[in-house]
This record gives structure tokens, sequence and C-alpha cells, in this order.
């Protein structure tokens, strides 16, 4: 496919160089584009028809991976999303192809997000700091570990932080002073998150004890009291320290580092945030993602619903 090769990789320069996708989303679109012209034995642009879509749909669809699992909707709509893309830039180019907007994304099942209740958070939280047994350990009684994983459960909360920004986070970056600091979440767009002060207390108790001089905020200390170098924890890391404390305080649904960020958002709005500050407060670059949040305003409107309401039934 010597056109479409050279096109594709045209196309993979322009998401770095000039729209400045991340390295990831890159190697994604490439993935993604190179399955649909193997699968369509490389077809010249303009042979892509509206048809040929409609086979690789069908395609798409009736996949499945090694283990027999069919791919999940929202991976075949990634798969349509970076050939629109490409279509579009062919466009630009004044290449004729199919108009990308013919191509129509699968309809998804409304989503729904798992999130803490009030009695749960307050569990989570405070599992780093007990015993075995469930008595509470003073603060200057805990380990190293005990503090580093209260600070990071706080300030999960705190932040609504994706588990990849926090395990990026260094010590320079954070400064509990300014009770706020700013990370580069996807595609490399900058965000301003808050540390409340409960989260400001615990990790100033953590970084106090700290003697090692990594740069990240969260180390894995397991590996200095080997006689090695601290290193930053992993994002798999943080997971497996959430899940862990999750199933000692109790809890037994499912929780992730992604479940701290949607009980942020939940907490936010229950409280009386509008959408649109939610929205800039998680990163998200449009209101469709965080209106997956919609749970809490419906269930705001069913209290102002009851509260103001029909309160004169049956008055004359």
């Amino acid at each position: 496919m010597p056109e479409s090769k050279k096109l594709i990789d045209d196309f993979l320069t322009y998401l770095e160089v000039e729209r400045n996708r991340s390295e990831r989303t890159v190697k994604n679109y490439d993935f993604y584009l190179r399955r649909f012209f193997d699968w369509a034995k490389n077809p010249a642009p303009a042979a892509i028809s509206l048809d040929l879509v409609r086979e690789y749909r069908v395609w798409l669809n009736r996949h499945k991976d090694d283990h027999g699992q069919p791919m999940k909707k929202n991976t075949q709509n990634y798969h349509l999303i970076a050939l629109r893309s490409f279509l579009k830039y062919l466009s630009k180019r004044d290449i004729r192809a199919l108009a990308p907007e013919k191509i129509e994304l699968a309809k998804m099942p409304e989503r729904s997000v798992e999130f803490l209740l009030e009695s749960e958070l307050e569990r989570l939280l405070k599992a780093p700091m007990l015993t075995p047994q469930g008595h509470e350990i003073d603060v200057k009684n805990c380990s190293i570990i005990q503090l580093r994983d209260r600070a990071m459960l706080e300030t999960l909360f705190s932040s609504g932080l994706r588990v990849s920004e926090l395990a990026g986070l260094t010590r320079e970056q954070v400064n509990l002073k300014l009770e706020e600091f700013t990370v580069r979440g996807k595609g490399d767009k900058p965000r301003v998150v808050f540390l409340s002060n409960q989260a400001r207390y615990w990790l100033k108790e953590y970084l106090d004890r700290r003697t090692d001089v990594d740069k990240h905020l969260f180390v894995s200390h397991d590996r200095a009291a080997n006689g090695r170098d601290s290193e930053g924890l992993t994002p798999r890391s943080v997971q497996r320290i959430v899940e862990s404390y999750a199933r000692a305080a109790g809890i037994t649904k499912r929780i992730t580092p992604h479940t701290l960020r949607h009980t942020f958002a939940t907490d936010l709005l229950r409280n009386g945030a509008d959408i649109r500050s939610v929205q800039t407060m998680l990163g998200h670059s449009s209101i469709t993602t965080t209106q997956i949040y919609t749970h809490v305003t419906d269930q705001r409107l069913r209290e102002i619903y009851d509260k103001y309401h029909g309160n004169k039934k049956g008055e004359a």
C-alpha cells in the first residue's frame, strides 16, 4: 500500500506535530488505521466507500480476541474515529475520499459510574491507619508506607486526579503552601487541581518523614528498605494499593483509583457545583464526557421538585 502507507505516515506526523497529540494516541491511531487497511487489502483513498466501511463494521462487530471475547462497542468506535479523522485529514489536503461525516459511530449504552457513599469513603480513607484488629494508629507511631498510602488516598479524593496523573507527580510540582498545582492530563493539556486541608496535612506528614531524594511524590519504600533506590509508584501499583484498602475497609464492590475520581465529581455536584466547573476540574475536553454524572443532577432535580412542587395540593 505505497500510497496509503505514505498518507498514514503523513497523518500520524500531523497528529504528533500539528495537533500535539500524545505518543499513546498516535500509536493507537496507527494501530486502528493499519488494521483497517490490512483488512480492506490496502485500498486507495478514492476506493474507500460507505459500503466498504459498513462491511468493516460488521467484521469489527463479529471479531473475537484470542480468548473468544467479542470487541467492545467503544473499542469498535475507536477504530471508526481513527478512520474518520484520517478521512478528514485527506479532505484538508484535497485528496478525494469518502466524506468523514458519513461515518456514524455505534450508539453506546448509557454509562453509569460507581462512586463511594460517604460512609464507605470515610472507611477507605482511614484504612491505612488501622491495625489488623481495627484499632486506629497514632500518626507518630505509623510507618512511612501507612503515611504514604493515607496521603495518596486523600490526594486522589481531594483532586480528582487520574491514576496516571497521580503516579507522575513530583515533589517540586506540589507546593503545599499554594493549595493548588498544575498537572498535564490527556492530550498534554494543563489544568489546575486543588488540595483540601486534609490532603495537605497527610502529604506534609508523609513528606516530612521522607529521607530519600527521589523526585516522585509517591515512591515505593519497599525498594529502599531492600537497599535499592526508591522509585515512583506505577499506576498499577497505586491501583493494587487502593484495591487492598477497599477490601480492608469491608467494601464489597470493586474500587479503583478512578472510583475516587468519580466520587470527587459526585461530591462536587451534590454540594452545588455546576457541571461546567466539574468538567474543567476533571480535565474533560467535552461536556458530554462529564454528563455521565447526571445521576447526581437528576437526584438534585428530584429534591427540588419534591420541595417546590405541589405543596398546596388539595387546596381549592
